[in-house]
């Protein structure tokens, strides 16, 4: 039973794995708790806590990158309707829109 805080093979937290993780935890320390088995019981807690926190962490990191990508969105709209580029004016509403979107999600 793992209690690291990042549970996955490319390093980066993320929300499902945390997920996982965090019930595991929980499942865990129940069997702790019935059974009467204090290591289950730590563990358990140990894991859901580990868990959590990888969550909240890769909640944190969308909401960033949603953030990065309103800020660069909003840019090159202004820049493609100074300039008249209608597809670098476009190309920003989507970036924009994408990032709002991925901050909604993480918030």
């Amino acid at each position: 039973m793992s209690s690291s805080t990042n549970n996955t093979a490319s390093g980066e937290p993320t929300k499902t794995s945390g997920q996982f993780h965090s019930v595991k935890g929980t499942v865990v320390e129940t069997v702790g708790n019935l059974t009467g088995a204090t290591s289950w019981q730590q563990s358990g807690k140990q894991e859901h806590a580990a868990g959590e926190t990888e969550y909240n962490a890769a909640q944190a990191k969308g909401y960033v990158e949603g953030t990065a990508d309103r800020v660069a969105g909003k840019k090159d709209t202004i820049v493609g309707a100074v300039t008249g580029d209608k597809t670098q004016q476009a190309s920003g509403n989507a970036r924009h829109d994408k990032g709002e979107a991925q901050q909604d999600i993480n918030s």
